[in-house]
């Protein structure tokens, strides 16, 4: 599988887990790499641990909307707990792909998913990726490379490029070293089931 652009971009999380930062750097890869780009926070209620969604377009075309992503190729899950909580999955695309940050293999019945049509489901353990290399649970960084890793619309080197230009804004060398450890091992760890469902 080779999706080409457009593509869009539907992220879930919490507060604090750097849902919009690693929305962010995703469209500034983009922008690296010669596509039109819009990243777009949504965060409801602002504060730690609540839900929040952010949004990004990949495009050749400038993006004309402006507005929230409602049929996504990707949905990237930072936090598995909100299974259950939040539909997530609704509005993804009969060939799109579920990313989700969980140490568990991507078993749709086991994490209570439904997929439909051709969608993929890819599971990583971001989390842990986060502890061992940041520790923080940060695992916006390690899903950036598992984006990279399943939907290979750009080089893993594009997001290495933007994580190191927009952390270099804020964050010492050994932090954006450690972040460009925690990127490459999420496209390594990256665990993918090629799923037909009945739908």
């Amino acid at each position: 599988m080779n999706p080409q652009a457009p593509i869009e971009v539907r992220w879930h999380g919490r507060g604090g887990q750097g849902v919009v930062t690693a929305s962010r750097i995703l469209a500034s890869a983009a922008l690296n790499s010669g596509f039109y780009m819009q990243s777009l926070p949504d965060f409801g209620a602002e504060r730690s641990g609540a839900p929040i969604s952010a949004y990004t377009r990949i495009d050749n075309e400038p993006p004309i909307d402006r507005g929230p992503v409602y049929e996504p190729d990707v949905v990237i899950v930072l936090d598995s707990s909100l299974i259950g909580q939040v539909d997530f999955s609704s509005g993804l695309s009969q060939s799109g792909t579920l990313i989700l940050n969980s140490p568990l293999d991507p078993d749709p019945d086991g994490l209570g998913i439904e997929l439909l049509g051709d969608q993929r489901l890819a599971t990583l353990d971001a989390s842990g990726i986060g502890m061992e290399l940041l520790n923080r649970n940060l695992p916006n960084t390690p899903i950036l490379g598992a984006f990279a890793q399943v939907v290979p619309v750009m080089e893993l080197e594009s997001i290495d490029k933007a994580l190191i230009e927009l952390m270099s804004e804020t964050f010492p060398p050994p932090i954006i070293e450690a972040n460009l450890k925690a990127l490459k091992a999420g496209f390594n760890q990256l665990k993918v089931l090629e799923v037909i469902a009945n739908g």
